[in-house]
């Protein structure tokens, strides 16, 4: 049961500092009074706006400031969007952490990858089971999605029941772990829900998730049906389809063979934790090419495009252990994410010039959702029938659509928040209070760096515009001692000796012979005023304003 209501001066407040407004790096605080649970800390891959990157976190520095009065960090599941911020971000909270096994076994061995494992507190808590952070009480139910133990949260508190989501799905038979369990859902239901903070990447869907059973049945008969070579790839956290490929390497007579280190870590770590019971075994990446082509059933990473996954190298030629061949076959048994459309296409379209057969969810039905549908979601707002509705885990679009969807559904009050809004809960809640400092933070190469600062915003005007380095000596009349010097970088139409070099000489001889003699002793003033006239130039003459450097050297008789 939920606690009694405590006095309004201790208010219950909801705060996301990441995955409300987009798709991944989901951060939520709740807090009462002082005292403060984060539940889930995790990040996204970066796209084309962060060139160089590969990963971007969220900005902590909210709970950072106040990490006396963080107590725990709770973890739903171990998608990399829910616990990939952990090895990067935790040694500035170094707080307990709270999982379900398999999830705190992903967890130790991402904090050993590290050296931060000894230092870290990581409390395991049994599927189903319940512990206590004063003055939260809470509760893991247990939910299906694409990845083993998915976890609901029931936080009990002084002002009432948080119902909290994580991400899921309804499936009567999800092949790793149980199907919801609709009589403890309404039982929640029945004792009272203050909020339901919850999962809307799916509000769009009028179709529900879909069974991992119908993935088995459809892709057991499509592959029965294929010679030569059958590679599939799908994401590594899904140990559900995981376990769906293995049993049809059996059922098909193929040896299986799994590419990708990601893959083989999640795969250890679900044997480890009891998972896999029946999976075949995995052979030596060594012999695959030994194999008669129809005896063969690869898993590989890569089904997003990235370049330097599995797949990628594999359609590149660069796979020293393998390679496909015309009438082959590759299955994307995934969805495209938003934002990787382009790096599929062109991964696609290398494998088809290779003769290779592409095959995808829109060919065939071999994926399904670990996100609710519109049906999921109406049931699971059936059962909990909370007061009010907080959309998180999606765009604007995505969360509006929900809050929409439960207000038709009954639900009272709806609040889409977004990343830094300071929401209080209760009492008279939902309404946005306060705002709190958010952002992104990116790893760059061994570096964490804000993805808003000046490193990023200069990389992005050398990817769309190139890079001059100017220099110029001056004796100690301030007179050029020696025509200035060029070295450019990606800028269209640049060529040494060429007319736009021409042009940008003339400009820096005119800067230095107007400029007032007693400013051509400040480096900085000199340094500035060929910088300005430069770009200028190339931005009249072809449209780009590339990153102008001038260094200004000092040439002095003995």
């Amino acid at each position: 049961m939920a606690k009694k209501k405590k006095s309004s001066d201790e208010q219950l407040i909801f705060l996301p500092l990441g995955g409300s407004g987009e798709i991944g790096m989901n951060l939520n605080l709740y807090g009462i009074g002082d005292q403060w649970i984060m539940v889930d800390f995790g990040m996204s891959f970066a796209g084309d706006h962060f060139p160089g990157v590969d990963l971007v976190l969220p900005d902590i520095t909210f709970i950072e400031e106040r990490v006396d009065m963080l107590k725990g960090i709770v973890l739903t599941h171990a998608h990399e969007d829910h616990i990939g911020a952990i090895p990067y971000l935790w040694a500035q909270l170094r707080v307990p952490m709270y999982a379900t096994p398999f999830t705190a076994h992903l967890i130790r061995k991402k904090l050993a990858e590290v050296g931060l494992l000894d230092e870290a507190e990581i409390i395991e808590i049994p599927i189903g089971g319940s512990f206590s952070i004063e003055p939260f009480d809470i509760t893991y139910v247990p939910l299906p999605h694409s990845i083993a133990e998915g976890n609901a949260l029931k936080i009990d508190t002084p002002h009432g029941t948080i119902f909290h989501t994580g991400d899921w799905k309804l499936d009567a038979s999800p092949q790793i772990g149980m199907p919801a369990c609709e009589k403890t859902l309404s039982k929640i239901g029945d004792d009272g829900v203050l909020a339901m903070v919850g999962d809307s990447t799916n509000a769009f869907s009028t179709k529900s998730a879909g069974s991992e059973q119908d993935v088995y049945d459809n892709m057991l008969e499509l592959v029965s049906g294929l010679k030569n070579r059958v590679l599939i790839s799908t994401f590594a956290s899904n140990i559900a389809r995981v376990q769906t490929i293995g049993r049809i390497a059996k059922e098909t007579g193929r040896h299986l063979a799994i590419f990708g280190r990601s893959l083989h870590r999640v795969t250890e770590a679900a044997k480890e934790t009891g998972y896999l019971k029946d999976f075949p075994e995995i052979m030596d990446e060594e012999h695959v090419m030994d194999l008669p082509r129809d005896k063969v059933l690869v898993m590989s990473t890569g089904c997003q495009g990235e370049a330097r996954a599995a797949l990628s190298r594999i359609a590149e030629g660069q796979f020293k252990k393998f390679s496909l061949a015309a009438d082959d076959h590759v299955l994307f048994s995934s969805k495209i994410i938003p934002g990787n459309e382009i790096s599929i296409g062109r991964l696609i379209n290398g494998l088809i010039e290779k003769g290779v057969d592409v095959i995808t969810e829109h060919d065939a039905f071999i994926h399904v959702s670990g996100h609710p549908g519109q049906p999921d979601l109406e049931a699971m707002y059936g059962w909990i029938r909370p007061e009010m509705a907080v959309p998180v885990h999606g765009e604007v679009r995505h969360m509006t659509k929900h809050a929409k969807l439960a207000k038709g559904w009954g639900v009272g009050k709806t609040l889409v928040p977004k990343n830094g809004d300071i929401i209080r809960l209760a009492p008279d809640g939902p309404v946005k209070i306060d705002q709190a400092p958010y952002g992104k933070l990116v790893v760059d190469g061994s570096c964490i760096i804000p993805a808003d600062g000046e490193v990023m915003a200069e990389r992005r005007r050398l990817l769309h515009h190139g890079h001059l380095v100017v220099a110029v000596a001056l004796d100690r009349n301030g007179d050029m001692s020696s025509e200035a010097e060029c070295v450019s970088y990606g800028i269209p139409g640049w060529q040494e000796g060429g007319a736009l070099e021409d042009r940008a000489l003339d400009i820096i001889e005119q800067v230095i012979d107007n400029m007032p003699k007693q400013k051509l002793f400040d480096d900085g003033v000199v340094d500035e005023a060929i910088r300005r006239a430069v770009r200028k130039m190339l931005s009249l003459e072809i449209g780009k304003k590339p990153i102008v450097q001038v260094r200004v050297l000092r040439e002095y008789d003995d």
